[in-house]
């Protein structure tokens, strides 16, 4: 039976909540509780709608890719893919996502996570279309590329306290922000130019 328009309400409250609550606590620190305070929704309905507190994170997680899906497409030009670094770099900026990565990171290690066969596929299309915008016919050697791009992209947001260790309270401000981005593109503009060139 399809879900009704409060239904659907109730649902994006509940995911919405729950993002903040796993963003600051992770999956193993969250608490069901607070994530109903936080919604305004009864705590039975966090288990009628999800069953449990990892299948909710599994939503949770399903919701942000699809976010990021939306705002930052995987190019499939060399444009797009020069621009890309900056835009991923952007959005972790202001988005939870290496969060609740890390956490998830935390949380299950080598085990498989939740809804692992639609993961995959959310980076098989990523690479193939990486291999498009850079001109090669070899999906993993299209990975290792992405690795390379969205680590970079990511990593400050991922260890902040090292960002600030290294870059001190200048980091922090506007044009400090402005300067490591510029560094970042750049970089991911060299790797970019080695796998053009054939040197990767």
């Amino acid at each position: 039976m399809a879900e009704t328009p409060k239904g659907q309400q109730t649902r994006e409250k509940l995911l919405e909540a729950a993002e903040a609550e796993f963003s600051e606590h992770g999956l193993a620190g969250a608490r069901v509780d607070r994530i109903a305070e936080r919604s305004g929704v009864n705590k039975q309905r966090i288990y009628a709608y999800f069953g449990n507190k990892e299948a909710l994170f599994a939503a949770v997680m399903t919701r942000v890719y699809a976010h990021m899906s939306e705002v930052v497409p995987i190019p499939t030009t060399e444009e797009g893919l020069r621009a890309y670094v900056g835009e991923v770099f952007d959005y972790h900026r202001e988005s939870d996502l290496v969060r609740l990565l890390a956490w998830e990171g935390l949380h299950y290690r080598d085990r498989p996570i939740p809804d692992e066969k639609e993961r995959e596929a959310y980076y098989v299309h990523k690479t193939v279309a990486l291999s498009i915008a850079l001109g090669i016919d070899d999906p993993t050697a299209a990975a290792r590329v992405l690795i390379a791009l969205v680590g970079l992209a990511s990593w400050a947001f991922i260890v902040p306290q090292q960002r600030r260790l290294m870059l001190g309270p200048d980091g922090d401000t506007e044009s400090g922000w402005a300067l490591l981005r510029a560094s970042i593109v750049a970089h991911g503009h060299s790797i970019i130019d080695n796998v053009l060139e054939g040197s990767v």
